[in-house]
């Protein structure tokens, strides 16, 4: 693909595009990607590449998690040296980022087996999971799908197919709370700056919980119920005070948070479900079954509206994440990851800053 930029005019800024890198993986079916230090890690299957994003390098470095048994990499999080990967069979592994090498090394796995220990000592402690079928309530016994790691609290949240949310301590790694959130699979989880949990389910629902400074549990404060069928993404603005989610029918629904959380319209482009939402600065970026990665800004009336297609991408894209270049204000790098284990690395930036070295795409 050509290096020249794209521009799209739009009500309230001109943004420029350009495909600057094709990233593959080592594994088709890329399951989530996840960014920390300028380094990108991009999970297919059971095995995490890991990509180098600084000085235009785009580099494959190294990659880990060779077993299979432990099922698809569905969800990344980080807290400082230590990496949190969620999986298919329903464990949430604890790696040590060694830096000087930048090899990973797996710490354990939770629930950990001393926390494990002390609760089986305890009848209460077992939740019935279907008939004849017991497992500790510090347990998830399903694909865990989804993990935030507040660093603030150094608190990580989980969500799975289980259809509950758990809460983690990240410095001991005890489970301190499990709350059946959804009759169905919860699909995805956003967390905003003073705490509140957003989930996102299979039954169509999307459920808000808070917390109090003095109370141990969430409450369950709101429920979101715009979308009929699967909620499969979420996504907050940096404020915590919009919300975007993405249902199978291909809607992204927007909400605005004030004394309540309130419906503001529905967003329709995208010709498939869409898979994947992230909020990047003014704008925020939708990924579909469709195969397209769609761009949406806030026009003058106040409503959002498709400002770019991104196309190029084989099979349908399951996740995004979005790269500062730190240089530039108003300069990202969004990156697509899709289930033919392509990675396509975008440049967006606004017309005010326009001052780039106009590279060529590269393809590794």
């Amino acid at each position: 693909m050509s290096s020249r930029f794209h521009t799209n005019i739009f009500s309230l800024q001109t943004l420029k595009h350009r495909r600057v890198a094709t990233l593959r993986t080592l594994s088709p079916h890329i399951s989530c990607l996840a960014v920390h230090n300028n380094l990108l890690y991009a999970a297919a299957m059971n095995e995490i590449s890991i990509f180098d994003l600084s000085n235009h390098c785009y580099s494959l470095i190294s990659s880990f998690n060779d077993d299979p048994t432990s099922g698809f990499v569905k969800s990344i999080a980080f807290n400082n040296t230590k990496i949190f990967t969620a999986h298919q069979d329903g464990k949430i592994r604890v790696w040590k980022i060694d830096t000087p090498s930048r090899k990973h090394y797996l710490l354990s796995t939770l629930p950990t087996v001393k926390d494990r220990f002390f609760n089986s000592m305890l009848p209460k402690n077992y939740v019935n999971i279907r008939r004849h079928k017991k497992k500790l309530w510090i347990e998830h016994w399903d694909t865990v799908s989804g993990l935030v790691v507040n660093n603030k609290d150094r608190v990580m949240y989980s969500v799975s197919w289980d259809k509950s949310f758990k809460t983690w301590n990240v410095k001991n790694k005890r489970c301190l709370e499990s709350v059946k959130a959804h009759e169905d699979a919860v699909n995805s989880l956003v967390v905003s700056g003073n705490g509140t949990v957003y989930t996102g389910s299979a039954d169509g629902l999307i459920r808000v919980w808070e917390r109090g400074d003095k109370e141990r549990r969430h409450r369950l404060v709101a429920t979101l119920d715009k979308h009929k069928p699967t909620v499969n993404a979420l996504a907050l603005n940096s404020e915590g005070s919009v919300l975007f989610s993405g249902g199978c029918d291909g809607s992204i629904m927007v909400w605005e948070r004030g004394d309540d959380v309130g419906f503001v319209e529905a967003l329709w482009g995208h010709r498939g479900a869409i898979l994947c939402l992230i909020n990047v600065g003014d704008f925020f970026v939708s990924g579909s079954c469709d195969r397209t990665v769609r761009v949406w800004q806030r026009g003058k009336e106040g409503g959002f509206h498709c400002s770019i297609v991104l196309e190029g991408h084989e099979k349908p894209v399951k996740s995004l994440v979005a790269v500062s270049r730190g240089v530039f204000e108003g300069v990202v790098l969004v990156c697509s990851g899709s289930l033919d284990g392509e990675i396509i690395v975008w440049e967006i930036i606004s017309s005010k800053y326009s001052n780039l070295n106009n590279k060529s795409h590269i393809s590794f």
